[in-house]
């Protein structure tokens, strides 16, 4: 396939100097000059970008400015484009600049090559670095197994640093670290940020545990009934101050403090739950980090609350970093595992 488009691309690119310089044919072994006047002249596909961005925004600075070069290059490119084509392509005006019917020709004859050619270039580009450069990354060890995992299979090399929200952010915006993955959106102006999904606690248990109980007291809504029996089953977490716990009967009791007490505290998420399906007892997670081991019949949601309100996971990373390939495969990677 890319050798089509190449082959194609090579066509056009011929054609257009056939048609410049009226020309029956260019020797195979100079594909890359043009025979005028008895003078080679080499064809640099950097003039014909440059040509693509002007054209396109009519602007010279605004050219500059989306090609990552200053203003006198792109001049001097358009000049010496225009002394290769013997023909002015473009009429300067008071703000910016005005194609001629030369140029609308030229951007006809190379704008699907040139675009071919991009698209190769890119692809290629974006393989190998894909493939070979070093990123790292920031995140939460209570989230990594269910959104840092899969990024795994996505890059060759990773360098994970384990934190919380606040940290996260500080090694991003002093560009210690590449990309993060936080649940506080960080809106600055050295920092972009994109909205990747929403998370939800929700209280897991093993499967194992008899829930009749439990399950018809849910119905009645009967919540000093439910409280009751939640106080008399054991409890796993993975923090000592039971953030999470104490979240949940917040909002599903409205009250600031649990009257239960943990019985378990293992500090990881992960583990936690994975402890969890091999014993009986409760536990409240992410509903990310539950999806997994009810996916594999290894626990079962207990209790989803309706008044648990969900928390937004963003993927943050530095302005102007270079990365923007990386930041679209990791976004999409969460996208899909929180969906």
């Amino acid at each position: 396939m890319n050798a089509t488009i190449a082959s194609n691309a090579i066509f056009f690119i011929r054609l257009i100097f056939r048609r410049i310089y009226n020309q029956s044919d260019i020797c195979k072994n100079k594909l890359n000059y043009v025979c005028d006047k008895n003078i080679y002249i080499m064809v640099n596909l950097e003039w014909y970008r440059t040509f693509k961005s002007v054209y396109k925004n009519g602007n010279f600075s605004v050219a500059a400015k989306e090609l990552f070069i200053s203003q006198p290059a792109v001049s001097q490119q358009i000049s010496m484009l225009e002394a290769h084509v013997g023909y002015k392509l473009f009429n300067r005006k008071s703000k910016g600049v005005e194609a001629t019917e030369y140029a609308k020709l030229l951007n006809n004859l190379i704008i699907d090559a040139l675009d071919r050619l991009e698209n190769v270039e890119n692809g290629f580009r974006s393989k190998v670095q894909n493939s070979n450069r070093l990123i790292s990354i920031g995140i939460s060890k209570n989230l990594f197994n269910s959104l840092g995992n899969g990024l795994i299979s996505k890059f060759d090399f990773i360098d994970f640093t384990f934190s919380e929200n606040e940290m996260l952010f500080e090694l991003i915006d002093s560009k210690k670290l590449d990309f993060a993955i936080v649940s506080k959106r960080f809106d600055t102006f050295d920092t972009v940020y994109e909205l990747v999904g929403k998370m939800k606690l929700v209280m897991m248990t093993s499967v194992q545990q008899d829930i009749t109980e439990f399950n018809q007291k849910l119905h009645s809504n009967d919540l000093i009934e439910i409280e009751q029996w939640l106080n008399e089953q054991k409890w796993y977490s993975h923090d000592a101050r039971i953030p999470h716990i104490k979240s949940f009967w917040l909002h599903a009791f409205n009250k600031k403090r649990p009257s239960m007490i943990p019985n378990y505290i293992i500090p990881s998420a992960y583990e936690m739950l994975e402890i969890l399906s091999k014993n009986s007892g409760v536990a409240i997670t992410w509903n990310c980090n539950a999806k997994q081991f009810i996916k594999e019949n290894k626990l079962k949601l207990l209790w989803e609350n309706d008044k648990m309100p969900e928390v937004d996971v963003f993927l943050l990373t530095a302005k102007n970093n270079n990365l923007n390939a990386f930041f679209e495969i990791i976004s999409q990677e969460l996208k899909e595992v929180l969906s």
